[in-house]
């Protein structure tokens, strides 16, 4: 019998992103779910932002800005946060404005960096906040949540 290596077995322990509608606190269209919290984490951010986007009919209009910015929202929970996966939802709060939020279980609330122009971190957040119409932070006793909102030029 073949032993199985770490990596296969990290890759057959790594659970598959998983998304789906939700009814959300507003009462607006919303997509939910759970996404490992490891180096993909970002990619499968921007797969469902796509996805959620084709849906809506708006993946023309907010596609690159909306993907960068849930990208770059992962990315910083995946690097700093707690334990094995991350909440995420996307929520259409107006006609052509969509809401990209991130659910941690890390109290550190981040803060905008000024960016050292030949570190290969550190700019994620300057990124969000050039590319969102308004972002912020939704503390909690156990985490916190990051959100930002993406509007299309009209």
């Amino acid at each position: 019998m073949a032993s199985t290596t770490t990596h296969e077995t990290e890759t057959v322990d790594r659970l598959r992103p998983s998304w789906r509608p939700v009814a959300s606190t507003t009462g607006d269209p919303s997509y939910a779910g759970v996404l490992q919290r490891d180096a993909r984490a970002a990619e499968d951010a921007r797969k469902m932002v796509e996805m959620v986007l084709a849906v809506w009919h708006l993946d023309k209009l907010l596609g690159d800005d909306l993907k960068l910015v849930a990208s770059e929202l992962v990315s910083n929970a995946a690097r700093h946060a707690r334990g094995s996966v991350v909440r995420i939802a996307v929520t259409r709060t107006a006609r052509y404005r969509v809401r990209v939020a991130i659910t941690d279980k890390s109290r550190d609330v981040p803060q905008l960096q000024v960016g050292d122009p030949l570190a290969e971190t550190g700019r994620g957040l300057r990124l969000v906040d050039a590319l969102s119409t308004n972002w912020g932070v939704v503390p909690y006793p156990w985490g916190k949540q990051v959100w930002a909102e993406v509007t299309a030029p009209c």
